[in-house]
């Protein structure tokens, strides 16, 4: 390596001292990307100039859109009004929350008719139930504590398995709806699912492929389509969970633990709760340190209300 003595010049640029200042007036007004904007137009190279054309036209494009959505607005807002207008988002709004909530029948009768069995676990899956729900039959303390310990299942599933019906024909329809219970909440606690047994060996193929049917969307990343929990897919298995626990417990529902076992935020929970129409009420928990949100279904059903920001949102 040759070291050389070598001077450092900074060059500046020179502006004639006859260049009247009202000359430089507009271009000091103009934005940064404004003179950025010219300096591509007079010194850029030929991508950068067409993607400047290319952005200018975009954008004119998108005034000229602009335009139109607004002049298309008033024209309807001036042939239906405002109150109808209103009107159809509700009804826009009642759709969407059917598409994640169970069907639910308002006319019925009886609180078992209003989110039915058969709308959660079809007759053909409940008799898919019997083999695996069999690890739930005859069960122990010693058992469960055994689960508990390992974290085998869900909060609410050991629950309520110390409480077991008598009767062998209760104890096995419980068994299956726990075991079915189960199943939501671990598909609910990811994110894609990947692979082809998403909810494991011991899970039949009709209520797996059921499943990944019902409450994941389709989506393409990493080169292939994945089977995606969206944000609203959450939400459709926390609402057939909650009616699930429902039928379970006789129409009323723990949903501070059921909101624990879905990670969910407690206001996210209760929102669904409402728009099932439940009955929201507070508990002490059994050791009597905390307080825990009920969800009850009683009849007639209370008023559908959605949550006022998502209202407001939608008005807008």
């Amino acid at each position: 390596m040759d070291v050389y003595n070598a001077e450092l010049f900074n060059m500046q640029p020179l502006i004639s001292d006859d260049v009247a200042d009202n000359d430089l007036s507009e271009y000091l007004a103009k934005s940064y990307r404004e003179k950025v904007d010219l300096c591509i137009e007079a010194f850029g190279t030929n991508k950068q100039k067409r993607a400047l054309s290319s952005r200018r036209t975009n954008e004119v494009r998108k005034e000229v859109l602009n335009k139109a959505v607004i002049k298309a607005a008033e024209d309807i807002i001036e042939t239906k009004g405002v109150a109808a207008l209103v009107s159809d988002a509700a009804e826009d709004e009642k759709s969407d929350v059917s598409l994640v909530l169970p069907p639910c029948h308002e006319d019925a009768k009886n609180p078992e008719d209003v989110y039915r069995f058969e709308d959660i676990i079809s007759p053909a899956e409940y008799e898919a139930l019997r083999a695996p729900a069999a690890v739930f039959m005859n069960i122990t303390a010693a058992d469960i504590l055994k689960m508990t310990e390992e974290k085998s299942y869900c909060s609410f599933v050991l629950d309520e398995l110390k409480s077991m019906p008598l009767d062998e024909k209760s104890y096995d329809h419980k068994a299956r709806c726990l075991w079915y219970f189960d199943c939501l909440i671990k598909l609910g606690s990811q994110k894609v699912i990947k692979k082809k047994h998403a909810m494991g060996p011991s899970c039949p193929d009709i209520i797996s492929n059921k499943l990944v049917k019902t409450f994941t969307a389709l989506s393409y990343g990493n080169g292939r389509i994945q089977n995606l929990i969206s944000a609203s897919m959450k939400v459709k298995i926390t609402a057939y969970a909650i009616a699930l626990a429902l039928h379970i417990n006789n129409f009323q529902t723990d949903l501070t633990i059921l909101q624990r076992d879905l990670k969910l935020r407690d206001s996210r929970i209760l929102d669904i709760a409402k728009a099932m129409r439940l009955m929201i009420s507070k508990s002490k928990s059994l050791a009597g340190f905390e307080e825990h949100r009920l969800g009850t279904l009683c009849l007639p059903l209370p008023a559908c209300k959605m949550p006022l920001g998502r209202r407001k949102r939608k008005m807008i």
